[in-house]
């Protein structure tokens, strides 16, 4: 685990709220130097506190959306025929996130598509053709009440 001190929190909580905030304004909200700033975003990048800056996008301001959230169970546990589904998610850009789960199901697949018959194609690829999945159950959004991509952070130690 990486050491954080109060100014990294700080900046991470900044970072967290707008990315894409300029250093200089950055350095100013957590009241330290550009150059200081500028070397702790790095640090932590390099670290991998930092995975990546992104613009978080509306999927339904570029039209038609469904989210499904899928529940997969395979019919052989054994770690390679885990990876071996995670291998399969990693690509399909349809899947905005896919978790390895513990007591039930294997699987949760979050999957981001135009429509019915967007989702119908892509399960059909992804889900039933596959032979070591036993069992596919999805659950379909029709109301987002909220999404948050922000990480909570530790306490600074004083």
């Amino acid at each position: 685990m990486i050491e954080l001190d109060e100014l990294d929190l700080r900046i991470l909580e900044q970072l967290q709220n707008d990315a894409s905030i300029s250093n200089q304004a950055l350095a100013l909200r957590v009241h330290a130097s550009a150059p200081t700033c500028l070397r702790r975003v790095r640090r932590l990048s390099e670290q991998g506190v930092i995975r990546k800056q992104v613009a978080l996008l509306d999927p339904e301001q570029l039209g038609p959306s469904l989210t499904a959230i899928v529940e997969i169970t395979l019919d052989r546990q054994g770690e390679e025929y885990l990876q071996q589904f995670e291998r399969l998610m990693a690509p399909e850009t349809a899947v905005t996130q896919c978790y390895r789960v513990s007591t039930g199901v294997d699987f949760i697949v979050i999957l981001q598509v135009s429509d019915m018959t967007a989702y119908h194609k892509l399960a059909h690829a992804l889900f039933t053709n596959q032979a070591n999945i036993r069992n596919i159950r999805s659950f379909f959004s029709i109301h987002q009440a909220k999404f948050e991509t922000r990480v909570p952070l530790p306490a600074a130690k004083i």
